[in-house]
């Protein structure tokens, strides 16, 4: 069996969906990184989420965003992995979905992240290049990233 992916509007995602997702955002974002945060931050109405479901349970996670959204230019955000599924490597699937739904939903090319500064080499693997100083945000060190 493999992780099956889908991209869906904000309107368009179940109650189950939405606990789901928002259960795992929290797990890793706040629970295993140990940060308080406000995850709901009133930007899920306006993203279109990647979900990764793998035996019936959203194991994976992004939002996407067109410009001015979020960012100027098109964003990912919240990208996630349940920690019981990352020796999978999904993160690299999910990322050229990331990509590619923006690419399909939004006619854009040119991304931006706020990417945590662990993660820089994962993301310079799918073409982003850091665009910034390391900053802290929620008191972990993030960095900012482009792919044109």
């Amino acid at each position: 069996m493999s992780i099956q992916w889908k991209i869906k509007p904000f309107k368009a995602l179940s109650v189950s969906e939405m606990y789901s997702l928002l259960q795992l955002r929290s797990q890793v974002f706040v629970v295993e990184q140990n940060c308080v945060y406000q995850d709901i931050d009133g930007k899920d109405y306006k993203a279109l989420h990647l979900i990764g479901e793998y035996d019936g349970k959203i194991v994976a996670y992004c939002r996407l965003f067109k410009s001015g959204d979020y960012f100027q230019e098109a964003s990912i955000g919240r990208v996630v992995i349940d920690a019981n599924y990352r020796d999978k490597k999904w993160g690299h699937e999910m990322m050229k979905q990331a990509i590619a739904g923006i690419e399909t939903h939004f006619k854009e090319i040119k991304i931006i992240i706020s990417a945590q500064l662990y993660l820089q080499k994962f993301y310079e693997n799918h073409g982003f290049v850091q665009t910034s100083e390391m900053y802290l945000e929620d008191d972990i060190p993030h960095i900012e990233m482009k792919r044109e």
